[in-house]
């Protein structure tokens, strides 16, 4: 009996046959790929403050004008790195910035040497997208017991931040610092005055617009990757066995 003896792989053939290894790869560690490039996404926005404090105005402030199409950047609704405080009250603000209540002008203000320098993000997006970084890391020990989320679970996580956002909108809308989220006089008289003033008024850490927006931020990227993980697993998956199947 003669042995057939195997052709060796023209150039173009190699090259396939490596990107077909890559692709598959990239197919069983798809989680692994989303991490790092979220993870990028979400970790630029910390970057912002480093390089202000290190006098790379230049890259810190790229950072800022890139992220300004995605948030408001309020500077009253932002983390501060190294100042004194991790958040400041609008007349700390508009004492270091302008005396104005106009957003436009609010989110130009970025930090300066005495209060520490902004994140690009606010604390809402903070919590929104990191969340959903967190619910990655969560997931994937525990992929085998995971069943998607139905779609009116995500409804029901979303409704606090959809509630929250759209009342702080409508509250802006009266002024920065005069709308009804602002003192949040209405919830002074539904809790009759139980906790202190700085809970009720701003954005403070501790207040409660504060722990509004980080726990429906939190709830909801905790959601999405409830929904989207099971899927995309599945996906992947399909696709992996399709692969092997076709070698």
């Amino acid at each position: 009996m003669t042995q057939s003896i195997s052709q060796p792989l023209s150039p173009v053939e190699r090259k396939s046959a490596v990107l077909d290894r890559l692709l598959q790869a990239g197919l069983r560690h798809w989680l692994l790929l989303f991490g790092i490039v979220w993870g990028l996404y979400v970790g630029l926005p910390w970057l912002a403050p480093v390089f202000m404090q290190l006098g790379w105005t230049s890259a810190g402030n790229a950072i800022y004008l890139l992220y300004s199409t995605q948030c408001h950047q309020l500077p009253q609704r932002s983390l501060f790195l190294f100042g004194s405080k991790a958040m400041y009250s609008l007349t700390e603000i508009q004492s270091a910035w302008q005396m104005t209540d106009d957003p436009l002008l609010l989110r130009q203000f970025v930090g300066n040497a005495q209060m520490g320098w902004k994140v690009a993000w606010s604390d809402r997006m903070i919590s929104l997208y990191t969340s959903l970084l967190l619910g990655g890391l969560i997931y994937w020990p525990f992929r085998k017991r995971f069943k998607p989320l139905p779609l009116w679970a995500l409804v029901v996580l979303a409704l606090p931040l959809m509630i929250d956002g759209s009342s702080h909108f409508v509250s802006d809308l009266a002024g920065i610092g005069y709308g009804f989220r602002d003192t949040n006089a209405w919830l002074a008289a539904l809790t009759f005055n139980a906790f202190s003033a700085s809970f009720y008024s701003g954005d403070a850490l501790g207040s409660f617009n504060s722990w509004m927006r980080w726990g429906s931020g939190i709830l909801m990227g905790l959601g999405l990757a409830w929904l989207i993980f099971p899927y995309c697993e599945a996906a992947f998956a399909d696709l992996v066995n399709q692969g092997d199947s076709s070698n």
